[in-house]
């Protein structure tokens, strides 16, 4: 196993350095970029991202967040709303960004960079990257955690009962309720959760913005787990739907074939009661795929999918990070976002690998190529 570990922690270099080319190379071609983006806003032509949430918390956008020093501000104050730029001072912004040096300099300084973990400073947030992630981490990690655990506290049990029950009528309405959840999109049930109990028509039961209420600092600690929780009610309902449908049919399936195998006949000939014969026998092997799937399903949920969740509850979290810095062309946050999601993800598959021969010893990868 140790040979097999070293084999894909040695396939990551490549696959992480292949995924940076590609990501950078795309971005090459892509129109515009943040020296345009402080041009345009210094002529009062942006109507982009960048002018619509400038001045929002976390930084000041824009040119006033690129140009930093005294005597830029003079600059910029200089420029404003002038009907040309000067190209000197085009090519002050150029070097500020990095745009100076070549292409592939860049790549290769990036990277080199990236090995050591310097993600260098945001273009427009006068802030390091790694101070902006941490910032953002908090919603994220609530988001990632509660919503993995209920949809697996909720779905196990309920799998398994469906499996045990097949095609009874209760196995046949829960099927048909999962199914209706499944199809509706986290976004949209969001919506109708909001209608109807954060003040929309209805009810308003719960909040709509952030992750605490203000003052909750000096809350005593059970208020503050409670108003914790209050304000994350809605959101993981929202995403924890298709999650939850999802796992609910993997573990009935998983078990429905289980139960229909020789071991389990020899086990109830053998005199084993049913509950001994369900989470004795079948446990262990119907939950394998669904177990080992544990840690992906945590990363899923903690760097996917969770954009118009956030940006419905207004939760600033790194979904919401990683969008913003798309529009607004703020690439250190960009690829840094990537560099750290691959290397995430390409983690948690070894550790899903791992998690296999944990739950099953009769696994072994080490016999098998990468």
């Amino acid at each position: 196993m140790t040979a097999y570990i070293i084999r894909r922690i040695l396939f990551m270099i490549p696959t992480i350095f292949g995924i940076m080319l590609v990501s950078f190379v795309v971005v090459q071609f892509a129109p515009g970029g943040p020296v345009e983006r402080v041009i345009a806003q210094l002529s009062g032509n942006d109507t982009g991202a960048t002018s619509r949430i400038s001045g929002s918390a976390g930084g000041d956008f824009g040119a006033r967040g690129a140009l930093q020093s005294g005597a830029q501000m003079d600059i910029n104050a200089k420029y404003r709303g002038a009907q040309g730029l000067d190209p000197e001072f085009i090519k002050s912004l150029e070097k500020q960004f990095g745009f100076d040096k070549p292409a592939y300099q860049r790549f290769f300084l990036m990277m080199w960079n990236y090995l050591r973990f310097d993600f260098g400073k945001s273009y427009f947030r006068d802030v390091t990257v790694l101070q902006l992630i941490k910032e953002k981490l908090p919603v994220s990690i609530s988001l990632g955690i509660w919503m993995t655990l209920l949809s697996y506290l909720i779905s196990i049990p309920l799998g398994i009962r469906k499996a045990v029950r097949d095609g009874s009528q209760f196995d046949v309405w829960t099927s048909s309720v999962i199914i209706v959840g499944y199809a509706i999109p986290g976004f949209l049930f969001a919506i109708l959760l909001i209608i109807l109990f954060a003040g929309g028509s209805f009810y308003d039961i719960f909040p709509l913005r952030g992750l605490t209420s203000d003052g909750w600092s000096q809350f005593p600690w059970w208020k503050k787990i409670l108003d914790y929780f209050w304000h994350l009610t809605l959101p993981i309902i929202s995403m924890g739907l298709a999650a939850f449908a999802t796992m609910t049919l993997l573990t009935k399936n998983s078990f429905l074939e289980e139960l229909r195998k020789q071991y389990v006949l020899t086990a109830r000939a053998k005199g084993c009661s049913e509950h001994q014969v369900l989470y004795g026998h079948i446990f262990r092997n119907a939950m394998l795929l669904v177990v080992a799937g544990f840690p992906g399903a945590f990363v899923s949920a903690f760097f996917a999918g969770a954009l118009l969740i956030e940006t419905i509850f207004s939760l600033d979290g790194l979904g919401l990070l990683s969008f913003e810095s798309v529009l607004n062309r703020d690439y250190p946050v960009v690829f840094a976002n990537l560099y750290i999601f691959a290397l995430v993800g390409l983690v948690v598959n070894l550790i899903s690998d791992l998690t296999y021969t944990w739950i099953d010893p009769r696994i072994d990868f080490e016999t098998r190529e990468v």
